[in-house]
């Protein structure tokens, strides 16, 4: 979501050298496109990206920046920019990190308490900030020649009267945010049956309890990529070809918009309005208990009502709709079930 805002800085200072400090595994996400010239990561004190704090200092100090972007709200981020000597700093005053910054930004709050902001637009003002006049709402996001090549490998052949739908069931926040496995097993065996579609389901090696629970559940022919993972940047190769992706709140929801890819947002726990991207096609499936959105990683009850109470057939009547409408306009992805009033067009 911060990508609208990296793009806008790119094209403002188009002469710059720009670097992201950032950790590795985002360097999987922002693989392929042009947003910097660099890249830092932070120490992680394992493996190759091991190294004292210290060090690392040196070496950003060493890279004598003139400024510091701090898309993020943590205090290590702004005091890392303040101790390597860069001069101007610009972030969010948030986390008690005010004080190390030179360009500080006010969070919106109503009394007392942080307002709810798609996280778009609070990237979108810090780049605002800093004269990028034409920061837009478009995600950005590119694949490599890897990461398609490591999608055919899985896929193998694609059969084009058959519209490929991706299952996204895990979530790294916590079980708050997970669909019951059971559930997308459902929603697959019935796209098979009135779409013909064929059912991808990816997720990360500490999932596997949720891929077994989704094959184990699952009537009709699913394949589940798990072991070994197919990983983030394959992963977004994999949404860029999907006709559909159905998926819990969380990050590969946003590949599909920075593809134009039809995607349903499953919420439980989670506020839609903190990650909104205004992309017009995706579609959010959601409960209205008086217990939603309780932000938390686990259900605070107990019962974990938002996610079990949510009936497979509100998700697979809207992934019905989107996959018949796909094929009015695309006739190749041959869903049977009859295209809703406001029908999707292909992204």
């Amino acid at each position: 979501m911060a990508t609208a805002a990296l793009d806008a800085m790119r094209r403002r200072f188009a002469a710059a050298h720009i670097v992201h400090l950032m950790r590795p595994y985002v360097a999987d996400v922002l693989d392929g496109t042009e947003l910097c010239n660099d890249r830092i990561f932070w120490p992680t004190g394992t493996g190759r990206h091991k190294e004292s704090t210290w060090r690392f200092i040196r070496r950003i100090r060493d890279g004598a920046f003139d400024a510091a972007v701090l898309l993020t709200n943590s205090f290590r981020s702004a005091l890392a920019a303040r101790l390597a000597g860069i001069p101007r700093r610009v972030g969010y005053a948030r986390d008690g990190r005010g004080w190390l910054l030179t360009d500080r930004l006010s969070p919106p709050k109503l009394n007392g308490r942080f307002t709810p902001i798609p996280a778009l637009d609070y990237y979108n003002d810090v780049a605002r900030h800093l004269g990028c006049d034409r920061v837009g709402d478009r995600l950005v996001l590119a694949t490599t020649p890897g990461d398609e090549s490591a999608v055919d490998d899985r896929l193998g052949d694609i059969e084009a009267d058959r519209p490929l739908v991706v299952l996204n069931p895990g979530a790294n926040f916590g079980s708050a945010k997970c669909w019951p496995a059971e559930k997308y097993a459902a929603v697959a065996d019935r796209l098979h049956d009135a779409c013909r579609a064929r059912v991808v389901a990816s997720l990360a090696p500490r999932e596997r309890p949720i891929a077994d629970r989704l094959i184990a559940s699952a009537r009709r022919p699913i394949e589940v990529f798990v072991d070994p993972p197919l990983g983030l940047g394959p992963l977004k190769a994999l949404v860029r070809r999907c006709r559909l992706l159905i998926t819990n709140d969380t990050g590969p929801r946003h590949f599909a918009a920075a593809f134009g890819v039809p995607v349903i947002t499953i919420f439980g726990s989670s506020d839609p309005a903190w990650t909104d991207t205004r992309f017009r096609l995706e579609r959010a499936v959601k409960l209205d208990l008086d217990c939603q959105p309780c932000m938390k990683r686990t259900c605070p009850l107990g019962h974990h009502d938002c996610m079990n109470r949510l009936h497979p057939d509100l998700v697979a009547t809207e992934a019905e709709r989107i996959l018949a409408a796909e094929s009015d306009a695309c006739p190749a992805a041959g869903c049977e079930s009859p295209a809703s009033e406001n029908r999707l067009q292909c992204g």
